[in-house]
């Protein structure tokens, strides 16, 4: 059985405190494990001898992989139970991280992105759907402390891509990503009060898209946070290099200005998701989309250097907002029952889009120029903002 939601909603304490902490560190561990890759990527792209093209195919292939995972990890985690998708799913991440550590070449890496996003797709539900089992009142507050651990992981990864550019290989920091987070897995299955159970591999997926595309509402929801993720898959990947190939940075300042949109996004996450609980979910999102789409427009624009640290900043303070809006307002929606299947299956579509935005800017930018792809992606967020006022000015 699932756990129950539970009237206990302290976020620091007892059972639901302690389940909170413990995947919201490893969410933020393999984060880092996964944003590695940004800031090193035009050194591996260099020693991998490929084009920003084919990185961008092999980053798209880690997010199709994690994409087509999330509805079968969401749906079986509501009829097992979640520790059955969250240990295996830890497990197999701490295989991903060791085997970009260790395999070499262009098939090592390839090999090493197709595990991780596995593992990656096992957990992420699951995870997710746990802490909406254990917080209800304060749910948009739980998936924000959740969803900031991806910026402290992008934090975290900025300062070892550093370190590691400037003592040691790309490869190295990856070895201890997969050690902290095998000590996460054995302290999660230690902790957890679920069950180990495995059910039939029967899917429901007919009745779970019906629930999704019930409405014009909903789905024209879906279409807003798809565009959204296609922006987000884009701009992480490739901001970097952005970065150095159209402002002139080099690589450890890029680096570190990356870490600017973490650092932003450790907070604004847990204070939109807060805002939500008391507010409309869907006009938050309006106003955070709006406004990354200004300033991804204005830093598109500009040269000064003061110019650009302010539109980063603007940039990840709109754009954070969304990721804890998106999962509340789609288990919002969903059958207690169901709660895994839907948001699983809504997150597949949301990072099947994903997917292809690394795809897309690396191929712009190759053929074109990186200031038209990340132009591109602003007026993604225009159109996603105007597709959930719509429905916000409706109500």
């Amino acid at each position: 059985m699932n756990q129950q939601p539970t009237s206990d909603e302290r976020l620091l304490a007892g059972y639901p405190g302690r389940m909170l902490v413990t995947v919201s560190l490893a969410w933020a561990v393999l984060q880092t494990g996964r944003f590695l890759l940004s800031p090193l990527l035009p050194t591996i792209i260099e020693e991998l001898q490929i084009t920003e093209a084919t990185a961008g195919i092999a980053l798209a292939l880690f997010q199709g992989v994690y994409a087509v995972t999330q509805y079968p990890g969401g749906e079986y985690s509501d009829r097992w139970t979640r520790t059955t998708l969250i240990v295996p799913g830890l497990g197999i991440l701490v295989l991903g991280f060791a085997t970009f550590g260790l395999a070499g070449g262009l098939a090592g890496f390839v090999a090493a992105a197709v595990v991780t996003g596995l593992g990656k797709g096992l957990f992420a539900i699951p995870s997710r759907a746990l802490l909406s089992d254990l917080f209800v009142e304060r749910r948009g507050r739980a998936l924000g402390v959740y969803a900031a651990g991806t910026d402290l992981g992008g934090l975290v990864s900025s300062g070892l891509a550093i370190l590691a550019l400037t003592y040691a290989t790309w490869r190295t920091p990856f070895l201890p990503v997969a050690v902290v987070l095998a000590g996460l897995t054995v302290l999660y299955a230690l902790w957890s009060r679920d069950g180990y159970a495995v059910g039939s591999p029967e899917l429901h997926v007919s009745g779970t898209l019906r629930r999704l595309f019930a409405s014009a509402e909903q789905r024209r929801t879906l279409l807003a946070f798809g565009l959204f993720y296609f922006m987000v898959g884009g701009f992480i990947n490739f901001f970097p290099t952005y970065l150095i190939e159209a402002k002139g940075f080099d690589q450890q300042l890029a680096s570190a200005t990356f870490a600017i949109v973490f650092a932003v996004g450790i907070t604004i996450k847990p204070v939109a998701g807060g805002l939500s609980d008391r507010f409309r979910r869907e006009s938050i999102a309006v106003v955070g989309m709006l406004v990354a789409a200004g300033a991804l427009a204005v830093l598109s624009a500009v040269a000064a250097r003061p110019l650009i640290y302010v539109s980063v900043v603007a940039l990840a303070a709109g754009y954070k907002t969304e990721f804890p809006l998106a999962d509340a307002i789609i288990m919002d929606n969903a059958p207690d029952a169901d709660r895994g299947a839907d948001l699983g299956a809504a997150r597949a579509l949301f990072l099947g889009a994903n997917a292809v935005g690394p795809a897309y800017v690396g191929i712009v930018a190759t053929y074109a120029s990186y200031v038209a792809a990340f132009a591109g992606l602003a007026v993604c967020l225009v159109v996603a903002a105007g597709l959930l006022y719509w429905d916000a000015r409706k109500r």
